[in-house]
């Protein structure tokens, strides 16, 4: 044993510096912190109990509120007074009653924009689908104008030339009086396409 002491007595010297370095590294703790005290001491948990407003209290503060949303601090001490209660539990239900107001405005501004955007949204579809008759009907008018271009290069080209007067009319599919002169058919069917 000897032998391990004398080795022991050897080392100890090279690392004694190193234990000091990190023993008072590992002696710095963090600060403990303090329990709240109660300000009225252990007993105070038994009145610190939240009191229920009754319904009359309740009352007179809705019509306050109806009337003013924020209450001065006159009003809200002759308030208290009058009701038997803390004026700070006054203010307190006040915000709240503020905070709950304010909400229900929101969700009613929300219902409303909701209501007009599905209304838009209905008002959207109906356009689309109107577009959509309209094109086809465009486009039958365009095929059928396409035919009677067709028939009447038909009848150019193989039958005496076309004449017609200032005065030829027909009625076209909406009701519209088309006029064509004498060699103009051309400038007709350009108007529309």
């Amino acid at each position: 044993m000897n032998k391990v002491e004398d080795e022991m007595a050897l080392i100890s010297p090279f690392n004694s510096g190193a234990f000091s370095q990190i023993a008072p590294q590992q002696a710095e703790a963090k600060p403990r912190r303090r329990r709240k005290r109660n300000k009225g001491g252990e007993n105070s948990l038994l009145g610190a109990k939240k009191r229920k407003l009754t319904q009359e209290q309740v009352d007179v503060l809705e019509l306050n509120f109806g009337n003013e949303h924020k209450l001065e601090s006159e009003k809200k001490d002759r308030l208290a007074c009058e009701l038997g209660l803390d004026p700070r539990q006054i203010a307190v239900w006040f915000q709240n009653r503020r905070a709950r107001w304010k909400n229900k405005k929101l969700e009613e501004e929300f219902s409303k924009l909701n209501s007009v955007h599905d209304g838009v949204v209905l008002e959207k579809c109906r356009l689309e689908s109107e577009v959509i008759k309209l094109k086809e009907k465009l486009c039958e008018a365009q095929k059928e104008i396409q035919q009677l271009g067709e028939r009447v290069d038909g009848l150019s080209s193989n039958g005496p030339s076309l004449s017609m007067t200032m005065d030829a009319a027909f009625l076209g599919e909406f009701g519209d009086v088309f006029c064509i002169a004498e060699n103009s058919y051309m400038e007709w069917m350009n108007l529309f396409m």
